[in-house]
């Protein structure tokens, strides 16, 4: 009989969007993320993807000290999970209003590519995330920026530290983009994130998600997501085209209409998903095999 295809499942617990108000239960400390993360990988998780908030406004963070909490209170519980740290705050641009596009606005946070990886450089993860591309953020005056220069410096920084990359793919540019980078031999073996439903980038549906990874390097490792109520579909759309998964609350807030998620019944849901298609869910040791991770001291 032939052995099951084994999928992992990464799960993104908290985030940095304006979600902390539209949720009972959103992770805003590092002990309340931490604790998602165990949550998580006790449901069936191999990856958990962590932000950091500010414990007082809720607002997402790039204090070092903060993550290292985090990391050593995943480490302190025990629990085996492969850990996945945002490198992607620090991109963020609010066009000023009007004829007045300099007069930039209070939600700017805009830092240089190694600036984006001082907890990276402290805390050396498993994994960290590199967000290949700028992006219009929503319908307002926000622009995710992540130029190609930039971009460079991050690539060679991140493998230059031994960690690994994912790449998240917002849009056909930055696949093309990536592709670029690998070529250029700025990163060593990435996984790519194709990241799917976010306003303005790439839209959620099958054509696209099949356009991008037909346009994948042969043999990468890759998950595809979609948010809110396409978090599953996406899922159980990257299954069937041989990809992994990606849930948590940072993509999606509910799992049923009208019933709040938590990042384990998330978790449980898609594990639930993969079974149903034939696979497994890969633990944290196999996936670490899987994507060249070191084994876990």
């Amino acid at each position: 009989m032939a052995q099951s295809r084994k999928v992992i499942i990464t799960c993104a617990v908290t985030g940095a969007g304006d979600t902390v108000d539209k949720h009972p239960a959103m992770p805003v400390t590092p002990a309340q993320i931490a604790a998602a993360a165990v949550e998580a990988a006790n449901a069936g998780a191999t990856v958990v993807h962590c932000h950091v908030r500010d414990p007082l406004t809720g607002k997402g963070s790039r204090d070092p000290v903060l993550y290292r909490e985090v990391m050593e209170r995943i480490k302190a519980s025990g629990v085996d999970v492969i850990v996945n740290l945002t490198a992607g705050m620090g991109g963020d641009l609010d066009i000023g209003p009007g004829e007045t596009p300099t007069a930039f606005g209070p939600n700017t946070d805009l830092v240089g590519p190694l600036a984006r990886l001082v907890h990276v450089e402290e805390l050396l993860p498993d994994i960290c995330t590199l967000d290949c591309g700028t992006l219009n953020f929503g319908d307002g005056n926000l622009i995710y920026v992540s130029t190609p220069a930039a971009l460079r410096v991050g690539a060679k920084r991140i493998t230059e530290l031994g960690v690994k990359a994912e790449l998240e793919i917002f849009d056909t540019g930055n696949l093309w983009f990536s592709n670029q980078m690998i070529k250029e031999g700025l990163l060593n073996d990435p996984i790519f994130q194709l990241c799917l439903g976010i306003p303005w980038g790439a839209p959620a549906d099958t054509t696209t998600m099949k356009a991008m990874v037909d346009n994948l390097p042969a043999g990468v490792t890759w998950a595809g997501f979609g948010i809110g109520r396409m978090q599953m579909p996406m899922a159980a759309q990257a299954i069937l085209l041989g990809g992994n998964v990606r849930v948590g609350l940072e993509d999606n807030l509910w799992l049923d209409k009208g019933v709040p998620a938590s990042n384990g019944s998330l978790v449980e849901r898609v594990v639930k998903l993969i079974e149903c298609m034939g696979a497994r869910p890969m633990t944290p040791a196999q996936g670490r095999v899987k994507m060249g991770l070191k084994a876990r001291s």
